[in-house]
């Protein structure tokens, strides 16, 4: 069975993000970069998948300009087979990145898409779904347990009121959530194995996708800053100060 996973390149969850002056943006310039946390989870998993016997290979994929194969050497590094890389340089869009990742799958004859719930930079959640929905696949998003049975998977997700369970039929997409598990740390020798590994470049061109712009983002601002802080003695210091801030 093949599984596809998908890695994203992002600013690095420990960075401090800072606003561009003009407010376009977000400064990438200079910022350490890393694979989006939860696209780690879904490599992680489908290792552990792999090393259950469930998996035979893992192809790692990724959409974006010629930095991104050092996202790419990363997902080799966890123990993928081999990579695609989806090169176009400049801003690329959730759909457009779900059409390309729709076109990879299907040219793989992949068995099983694995990618995090959603990645860091914009928090959008969606292109998971678009690629199921671009497949006509079963999917099962914000997984905390996946368990491969023959030619169906079982995933367990937190929901509200608890735990649900889903099965579903493969081939299918599932997205991973914090909970699934905590990737590994990468050994050395890991490191240097995966710069032997291939990586096939593609285009858009090649795989029939047309590059949209169908959301412009026309502002980027920073969270307002938190006020002084105040302490107070007893709960009706407490419910008063909260009153006059028109809070209660």
């Amino acid at each position: 069975m093949k599984a596809l996973v998908s890695v994203k390149r992002v600013v690095d969850y420990n960075v401090r993000i800072q606003v561009k002056p003009d407010q376009s943006g977000v400064v990438t310039d200079g910022v350490k970069m890393s694979v989006n946390p939860f696209d780690e989870i879904a490599m992680e998993e489908a290792m552990r998948l792999k090393e259950k016997g469930k998996i035979t290979e893992i192809i790692a994929v990724t959409v974006g300009g010629a930095k991104c194969e050092e996202t790419l050497r990363t997902a080799l590094a966890f123990g993928a087979d081999r990579a695609v890389h989806v090169k176009e340089e400049g801003e690329i869009q959730p759909l457009t990145a779900a059409q390309a990742l729709a076109a990879v799958f299907k040219k793989e004859g992949a068995q099983l898409f694995l990618l995090g719930k959603q990645a860091i930079d914009d928090d959008a959640s969606q292109t998971g779904q678009m690629v199921a929905a671009l497949l006509d696949l079963a999917q099962a998003t914000f997984a905390s347990k996946v368990e491969l049975d023959g030619s169906k998977a079982v995933v367990t997700r937190e929901v509200d009121a608890g735990l649900e369970t889903l099965e579903v039929d493969l081939p299918a997409v599932v997205t991973a959530d914090l909970r699934l598990n905590e990737p590994r740390y990468l050994k050395l020798p890991d490191i240097m194995k995966a710069k032997k590994k291939p990586i096939e470049a593609v285009s858009f061109a090649s795989l029939g996708v047309t590059p949209g712009a169908g959301l412009k983002t026309t502002k980027t601002a920073p969270p307002p800053k938190r006020g002084k802080g105040i302490v107070v003695k007893t709960v009706d210091e407490l419910v008063a100060a909260l009153k006059a801030k028109g809070l209660v």
